[in-house]
């Protein structure tokens, strides 16, 4: 019969787990933005992103039609976001890509 004792030392302790989960760092992407003609626009697209779950902010630029947004990639993708985007009317791609 195997004994409980030594499951302590295999174990991850909430302070571990909290380390080992923070190391990932946010990344920041920059989208382009299509579609933004008005005032409104931009706020459309900000709320669309920010509900994807890990956004952690998202940066609206009317006049240059991008969104600089932090998020974390443990919990979602860029591509994930610009489908918000996209999904609210206003297709999104990440820059460079």
């Amino acid at each position: 019969m195997l004994g409980l004792a030594g499951l302590g030392a295999v174990g991850l302790t909430p302070v571990a787990v909290a380390q080992a989960t923070n190391e990932i760092a946010p990344q920041t992407q920059t989208f382009t933005v299509a579609k933004m003609t008005c005032a409104a626009c931009p706020i459309t697209v900000r709320t669309a992103m920010q509900r994807v779950d890990g956004v952690r902010s998202v940066k609206i630029d009317f006049e240059a039609k991008t969104a600089i947004v932090t998020f974390d990639p443990a919990v979602t993708t860029a591509g994930e976001i610009a489908q918000a985007s996209a999904d609210a009317g206003y297709p999104a791609q990440a820059a460079g890509s």
